[in-house]
C-alpha cells in the first residue's frame, strides 16, 4: 500500500489521499483480506476515509461509498456506513464476499460504458485524463482486442463504440422502433 496506513489486518486509513490514490490501496487491502481468510468469510473491514472538511461528506467518502454500492449490487461485498453504527460518518464497514477487479480493469469498464455512444480517442482520453493517456490508450486497445469495443467512422475521424453482447442483441431483436418498408 502506498501512502495509506493499514492500522491492523482489518483497518485501513485513507486520510490524505485523493480518490485515485485511495482506490488501488483499498482494492489491494480488500483482496488481501479475502486471501488471508483462505476461503472463509473474512472479518469486517473498517475503512477510515474521514467525513470531509465541509462536514457534508468529502470526495473520498462519497466516491468510496458509490463504489461500494456498485459492487454491493453485484454481490461482491456488503457495507455499512459508519453513521449507522455509532454515528461516525468518517468510516465505513465493509464485509468482503468476492474479490474486486484491479483498478486498471475498472478503467476499461468505465471506458466501455462511456463508449455506449461512439467516441473519438481524444474524447475518451479527455474524459479519463486523470488516469494518464497511456493507461487510457491501453484500455481502449485491450477492449478492441477483446472485441468489446470497435472502431467506427465518425465523419472523417475514427471513433470507438461499445459492442453489445449477443444476449443483449438477441433480447432486443424485433423491438426496434424503426420499421422497414
Amino acid at each position: 500500500m502506498s501512502s495509506s496506513q493499514a492500522e491492523s489486518d482489518h483497518t485501513l486509513d485513507l486520510h490524505g489521499q485523493t480518490w485515485h490514490e485511495a482506490l488501488p490501496d483499498f482494492i489491494a487491502f480488500y483482496n488481501q483480506a479475502l486471501a488471508r481468510a483462505g476461503g472463509f468469510a473474512p472479518e469486517t473491514l473498517d475503512i477510515i476515509h474521514g467525513y470531509g472538511s465541509t462536514g457534508n461528506g468529502g470526495v473520498l467518502r462519497t466516491r468510496l461509498r458509490h463504489f461500494l454500492a456498485e459492487h454491493a449490487a453485484q454481490g461482491r461485498l456488503d457495507f455499512t456506513p459508519g453513521e449507522n453504527i455509532g454515528a461516525n460518518p468518517g468510516h465505513t464497514l465493509v464485509t468482503p464476499i468476492q474479490p474486486l477487479p484491479a483498478a486498471h480493469e475498472m478503467l476499461a469498464e468505465e471506458v466501455l460504458a462511456y463508449c455506449a455512444r461512439p467516441r473519438t480517442l481524444s474524447k475518451i482520453s479527455g474524459k479519463f485524463r486523470r488516469h494518464g493517456e497511456p493507461a487510457v490508450k491501453t484500455a481502449v486497445d485491450t477492449l478492441v482486442r477483446q472485441r468489446r469495443l470497435r472502431p467506427v467512422a465518425r465523419g472523417t475521424r475514427k471513433a470507438y463504440a461499445a459492442i453489445q453482447d449477443s444476449s443483449t442483441v438477441e433480447e432486443g431483436a424485433g423491438n426496434s422502433p424503426r420499421t422497414s418498408g
